[in-house]
């Protein structure tokens, strides 16, 4: 600055303190932006080619020992209950018994046929129709004034007698049928038939017609 120049500001106190400031900030602020920018710059690059790394923590201390406690006895123990277990009652066993039908009793042995018959039975008397007179007429059937005809089955056992009697044509009347088989049983008389041994046997015959008719 020239001699003149420096004069002229020493002369002016106020305005050299101006200009001083303003060149003092000036130099401030290049200083600053320029050193800003070269630490940024700087702690970028050491940022990418360094890494960080922290320290390990400390080791922790071990617990101090305890310090003397009363013995305390355990407190006792006391054991489960017993669980009584049931064995499981046995399996019924089932026997299964084959199935045996009954066995049949043998059939009793045949009767022996019955002989063979050679000789019919033979009325000892004749005809049956002259057994039976007016007096054999039965009372309900006279006062009925019933009449007609009977014929009946007999069976003759082997001493002759009729053993049986049985009415296969009614006459229409049941007292008229009933006194003809009663009086065929109390009066016939046969000669009894006869089997291949000669031997007397049973026989079964058809009686003739018998009617009952009333007189006048």
């Amino acid at each position: 600055m020239s001699y003149a120049r420096r004069k002229q500001l020493s002369g002016n106190p106020v305005m050299a303190a101006t200009m001083t400031v303003l060149v003092m900030s000036l130099l401030l602020y290049a200083i600053v932006t320029g050193l800003a920018y070269n630490v940024i710059k700087k702690t970028v690059q050491d940022l990418k080619t360094f890494d960080v790394e922290e320290p390990p923590p400390p080791p922790e201390e071990p617990p101090p020992p305890p310090k003397d406690m009363p013995k305390v006895p355990p407190p006792p123990v006391t054991p489960p209950p017993l669980v009584r277990m049931e064995a499981p009652p046995p399996p019924i066993q089932t026997v299964t018994t084959p199935y045996i039908p009954p066995v049949a009793p043998p059939a009793p042995p045949m009767a022996p046929p019955p002989p063979h018959k050679t000789v019919s039975a033979q009325s000892a008397k004749g005809d049956l129709r002259t057994l039976f007179g007016p007096d054999d007429y039965p009372a309900s059937a006279q006062a009925a004034g019933a009449e007609g005809t009977a014929q009946a089955q007999i069976t003759i056992g082997t001493d002759g007698r009729v053993v049986g009697c049985n009415i296969i044509r009614s006459s229409g009347n049941s007292a008229l049928d009933s006194a003809t088989c009663n009086i065929i049983r109390r009066r016939a008389k046969y000669v009894p038939a006869r089997d291949n041994e000669g031997n007397p046997t049973t026989d079964t015959l058809t009686t003739p017609p018998i009617t009952w008719r009333l007189e006048g």
